[in-house]
């Protein structure tokens, strides 16, 4: 069932992003995934895994027990340069960077004049730099855009400095779940890891190997991005794989986007393409946390005014919402209904069954006065009104590193 979920997802992704077989791209990973048995598919222009001969369910599980590996290079990596650069990225981007503490780090999204969601991304003070990931269906999108922005800038002030910088060399590695701290703290000699929160960055040397690590994550449980150099990728994952041990089901490994896929899901995190898009606004997505006060009232971002009056009271025709399903899980597109009037009031944006509570969840969109948790609603599943509950997200509990 999950598989098949995600298999999907990577059709409609497909179709979005490329066109042939021939463009496919490969990570410094391609190689290695093989030689542990992936099922290999295009995704988002990438030849990625999708899962290992384990299967998506067993690496689901594993993650939340244990510590699972990702391949995320066909993630893209930049560093935005220049004294400038605060002031440049708040232009394009609804986060509050001045108070942004060095190697701390920052979900936001780019928006467009309309308030819609170009694009989400990751955006960390390095110091002397902005690094900042986006998605690899976006990449080139994103890239495109910001090149054109910082023409604007620019030409509004000639003395503006800014510059963008493609990190083409790095390749880039999470490693997920609860015991992730332990094992990558056995191949740091030189530093105390425990002491590393959530969502900041730190240099490290992994068993000889300098890495930029963020500890953040697409699973919903504790772990660890690393942007690692591409000629030293294989390597160091070889290093976290040899962990394993699976006699007793314990240390890393290998997760592909199956698992991924349902695992960010229960974690109630958004996939772009599927449940952020150019026509919902950061509000719609129930995103609002990522405006701080300062930002909410100075704007000064793409499509500011259509936010700020959707930060009013009432004033939000449609929030997402997660959804419980008392029967088949629901895919992408189905249709959501009020059961007193048949009236259609909102269509679910992914779906599956969760591996963890068993339970057929969805993510959806909806109109605001049926968001309120606890409200029943109908989904049209293969045409029958199937009954279900507006629920609150993440689906499972998450497991983020709190000091």
């Amino acid at each position: 069932m999950i598989s098949q979920n995600i298999i999907k997802i990577i059709q409609r992704s497909n179709k979005r992003y490329f066109s042939t077989s021939n463009e496919l791209k490969k990570t410094s990973l391609n190689e290695l995934h093989k030689e542990l048995g992936a099922k290999m598919v295009p995704f988002c222009g990438w030849e990625m895994p999708v899962q290992y001969p384990a299967g998506v369910m067993k690496e689901h599980l594993h993650v939340r027990k244990e510590s699972g590996l990702f391949d995320v290079s066909h993630m893209g990596q930049i560093r935005i340069h220049g004294k400038d650069r605060i002031k440049f990225f708040e232009s394009i981007v609804v986060a509050d960077l001045q108070a942004l503490p060095m190697g701390h780090s920052k979900l936001s999204v780019f928006t467009n004049e309309k308030g819609g969601i170009i694009d989400d991304t990751m955006i960390t003070n390095a110091g002397d730099s902005l690094y900042v990931v986006v998605n690899a269906g976006c990449a080139d999108k994103d890239i495109s855009h910001i090149n054109e922005k910082i023409k604007e800038f620019k030409s509004i002030n000639s003395t503006h400095d800014v510059s963008m910088e493609l990190l083409e060399d790095l390749s880039l590695i999470a490693i997920q779940g609860p015991t992730t701290e332990s094992i990558l703290q056995k191949l740091v000699k030189d530093q105390d890891i425990t002491n590393m929160e959530f969502m900041t960055q730190r240099p490290m040397t992994i068993a000889g190997i300098d890495c930029i690590v963020t500890r953040c994550g697409y699973t919903g449980e504790d772990g660890f991005e690393i942007s690692v150099p591409s000629k030293q990728a294989v390597q160091l994952a070889e290093l976290f794989l040899a962990t394993s041990n699976p006699s007793i089901e314990s240390g890393i490994k290998p997760a592909g986007l199956g698992a991924r896929d349902s695992l960010r899901l229960e974690a109630g995190l958004c996939l772009y393409g599927h449940d952020l898009n150019e026509d919902i606004t950061p509000i719609e997505a129930s995103l609002n946390w990522l405006i701080s006060k300062r930002r909410r009232e100075e704007g000064g971002f793409p499509g500011a005014s259509i936010i700020q009056k959707q930060l009013q009271k009432d004033a939000c025709p449609q929030k997402r919402v997660g959804v419980i399903i008392n029967g088949p899980p629901a895919r992408e597109g189905c249709l959501i209904f009020d059961p007193s009037t048949n009236e259609q009031i909102g269509n679910i944006t992914s779906g599956t069954v969760s591996p963890i509570t068993r339970q057929s969840i969805s993510m959806a969109y909806i109109k605001t006065p049926f968001s309120k948790i606890g409200t029943q609603v109908n989904v049209s599943i293969r045409g029958k009104p199937i009954t279900a509950t507006i629920s609150k997200m993440p689906f499972v509990p998450t497991n983020y590193k709190k000091l």
